[in-house]
């Protein structure tokens, strides 16, 4: 468990559940916990909250052992438009709290992230959210949001896999005590699951490139939410906690950065441009 800014827990390695259908929900939840995972990172644009929600119902724990994130979409932006999108989360979720909400994206041309996290910082102090935060906001987006907002961002949940390793962002939040959260932190396709160096490096440790993706991360300060519906490589993904990476290979890892995207870039996003 890591500790936020605002003194809340969150398991430092957790299960995205982008694009996993509504009929594999509840399989890949119950699989989930039983691994040991206890943080389960969701979005409205994902369309599966209703589902997480009902399988949320159907596991042995209990609900303050859970930790539950899911995310405004750029549609709702705004502060109104914010509070209803919410409310309509929890609905969805089946839920009395919700243990973290962020903004999915800037959408910095539309010039409504401002008044969207103001519409968060409410519903932090009325209790319905444990904490709360962003994804995908570069330096100069939180630089706005700082200087006009009350409430520091617990996450900035980013784009962050050994192709594009954005260590001064990570080192920018962290001197704004804003923990950084990797989505895709596995890369996009896989293709990289078969490479040369970071074979050798799991080699070495009896383990898979995969784990040792998700152990860089971890061991360098960051949550991890790797997303998979295959019962094993969730097992898999959650079986990083009885090795170290050596210093020389976590450079070796960092050495593979190329600075490319794999995904949008955050400036470039507006509302109403992705379906």
């Amino acid at each position: 468990m890591v500790k936020l800014n605002n003194n809340v827990e969150i398991p430092e390695l957790g299960l995205g559940v982008y694009k996993i259908g509504d009929a594999d929900v509840e399989r890949v939840v119950h699989t989930a916990i039983d691994a040991g995972y206890r943080a389960i990172d969701t979005a409205w644009f994902y369309k599966n909250e209703k589902a997480l929600g009902e399988a949320l119902k159907t596991v042995n724990i209990n609900r303050e052992d859970l930790f539950i994130t899911t995310k405004l979409w750029n549609d709702f932006q705004g502060y109104d438009a914010t509070i209803k999108a919410f409310n309509d989360s929890l609905e969805s979720l089946q839920l009395t709290y919700i243990d973290m909400y962020l903004i999915h994206w800037p959408c910095p041309a539309d010039g409504l992230f401002i008044e969207t996290y103001k519409a968060l910082e409410t519903l932090y102090k009325e209790g319905k959210i444990k904490a709360i935060g962003v994804c995908n906001f570069k330096e100069h987006h939180l630089d706005q949001l700082l200087a006009e907002t009350e409430v520091i961002p617990a996450v900035n949940q980013v784009e962050f896999h050994p192709l594009f390793n954005q260590k001064a962002l990570q080192a920018y939040c962290e001197s704004k005590s804003i923990k950084l959260m990797a989505w895709s932190p596995l890369m996009r396709g896989g293709e990289w699951l078969n490479n040369a160096d970071l074979q050798s490096i799991a080699d070495q440790y009896n383990k898979t490139v995969a784990q040792v993706i998700i152990k860089w991360h971890l061991q360098q300060g960051r949550l991890v939410i790797p997303k998979s519906q295959n019962d094993n490589r969730i097992r898999e993904n959650f079986d990083v906690f009885d090795f170290e990476l050596s210093d020389e290979d976590l450079a070796k890892i960092d050495q593979l950065n190329t600075d490319e995207r794999q995904f949008r870039d955050p400036d470039e996003v507006k509302i109403g441009d992705m379906k």
